[in-house]
């Protein structure tokens, strides 16, 4: 069993409670910041896109020159290039980067965010187009010969790319959403499917519904599970809890302007998010605040949980214990960061990720010693039926 760790940069300095300070693309900060991430044990940076954010794709290159060993996860919509045209662009950056890129598809939640690029289809016909995109995106990267492709969306004739990931097992692919058409294209697509912070029991529910798409999608294989969080860290649980009501009060008070210069998408507490996944976060805020282990979703609740806005609150022993209840329900990957996100990954680096490997690792021997047992104990009991 293996987890992996992601976490997100930005290329300045803001968040939910930190007005945004610097210019929108600042390459010192941007540069720190990936370091931080690389230095602090993180196996990837996830790169966000927005219809007003800087491009990742320039993004991750810049973070990749400044790094060694990072992953690179990038956001990327289908629709707006070609699909051939992107396979290209990540396989070089892929080869340039020694095999580091990773690629997040979101189809896109908000009617009115698609549209500031021009994008008018409506939900169902965004998730069509997705699926039409992928099966291009596949193929360009692992077909040897020139194909064609006739599909309800996308149309190409005679392709071959040259450039191909610079790894055999290829270019993975990381698929976001909560609906119904996510989970079928995602389940049919994705290497690993990512979802929000929500209660265990929903969450069970979701990983479930994302196997069964795979399984109707005849795949024998079963993605993997990201799950989204943001740590609020103490020494003690008391202390803890206390930085969570100052962020929240924060969170409270910049509502209406908080994410940059401009509103992506609707919040605050009285917004009606469009997207499946905000709105099954916005029910189990309804809920109650406290879930589970350690799971805090009020600042769902105050942002009209515009992206991963569930926190996990505690000290690192308990928010590590928190993830790895995550971990046994069939998570794979977890994608942690902060309101104070640069100084958050520091501390994420030194107090939480070293409690949930080692962990895991701990779980791994024991798994190793109890089959060498079993092993053993069924070789003794052919050798004695052999013996009578």
């Amino acid at each position: 069993m293996s987890v992996e760790f992601i976490g997100m940069i930005s290329t300045h300095d803001v968040s939910e409670t930190r007005p945004a300070h610097g210019p929108v693309v600042d390459p010192d900060y941007t540069r720190r910041f990936a370091r931080a991430h690389e230095e602090a044990g993180f196996d990837r940076i996830l790169v966000a896109h927005s219809s007003a954010s800087p491009d990742p794709n320039q993004v991750a290159a810049y973070a990749a020159a400044n790094t060694e060993r990072l992953g690179l996860l990038i956001a990327h919509r289908p629709g707006f290039i070609a699909p051939t045209v992107a396979a290209r662009t990540f396989a070089t950056l892929d080869q340039f980067s020694g095999g580091r890129v990773a690629v997040h598809i979101i189809t896109g939640g908000h009617d009115a965010e698609q549209r500031r690029d021009g994008d008018y289809l409506s939900k169902d016909e965004r998730y069509a187009r997705t699926d039409d995109y992928l099966t291009v995106l596949t193929r360009a990267w692992t077909e040897e010969e020139p194909f064609d492709h006739e599909g309800p969306y996308y149309r190409f004739a005679d392709f071959k790319s040259e450039v191909r990931p610079a790894r055999e097992q290829g270019i993975p692919l990381f698929f976001g959403g909560s609906s119904e058409a996510a989970y079928r294209v995602g389940g049919k697509h994705a290497d690993t499917f990512a979802l929000w912070g929500e209660p265990l029991a929903e969450t069970a529910q979701q990983i479930a519904s994302v196997r069964e798409a795979a399984a109707a999608a005849g795949r024998t294989d079963v993605p993997g599970i990201s799950v989204s969080f943001r740590p609020i860290l103490g020494r003690t649980e008391e202390e803890a809890w206390e930085r969570a009501e100052r962020i929240l009060a924060t969170v409270k008070e910049r509502a209406d302007v908080f994410g940059g210069r401009r509103q992506v998408l609707p919040v605050g507490p009285g917004a009606t998010p469009q997207n499946v996944g905000s709105q099954r976060l916005l029910a189990a805020a309804a809920k109650g605040d406290r879930h589970d282990r350690a799971l805090w979703t009020a600042p769902a609740a105050a942002t009209g949980a515009a992206g991963n806005s569930t926190a996990l609150v505690g000290t690192p022993e308990t928010v590590a214990q928190a993830l790895l209840d995550y971990v046994d329900i069939g998570a794979t990957t977890l994608l942690i960061r902060g309101y104070d996100p640069l100084d958050d990954a520091v501390d994420y680096g030194r107090e939480l990720l070293p409690l949930v490997r080692q962990e895991v690792a701990r779980r791994d021997a024991l798994k190793v010693r109890e089959a060498a047992a079993q092993g053993e104990a069924e070789a003794r009991a052919e050798h004695a039926v052999a013996a009578r």
